[in-house]
């Protein structure tokens, strides 16, 4: 099979992909944004700018705490209470030495 040419099954396809990207980030509250940006260049934080920006597209105003509610699952401030921990020197210092990619 090949991708599919029909745009509404393709985005159909895609929203299942984030619904359950989202989800496995749920369940790994365990990794945290700055291991995320050390390997990956984007975090938790970039798909609700990423989620903002594609709403603002469509002429939707969504605002950061609100997209970011929905890339956490719950208020970010809950989120950061419950699962956030320090940083290690070493993610850190990776950090810091790599260049600018936070989406």
């Amino acid at each position: 099979m090949t991708i599919p040419d029909d745009e509404s099954l393709r985005t159909e396809l895609e929203a299942a992909a984030f619904r359950r990207l989202l989800g496995h980030l749920a369940e790994r509250s365990d990794v945290q944004n700055i291991d995320l940006m050390n390997l990956a260049g984007f975090c938790r934080n970039c798909l609700a700018n990423w989620y903002r920006d594609a709403a603002e597209a469509k002429g939707i105003d969504i605002g950061k705490d609100e997209a970011r509610e929905l890339i956490y699952g719950m208020p970010y401030a809950e989120w950061q209470r419950r699962h956030q921990t320090a940083a290690s020197p070493e993610a850190l210092a990776a950090f810091a030495a790599s260049p600018p990619r936070h989406g």
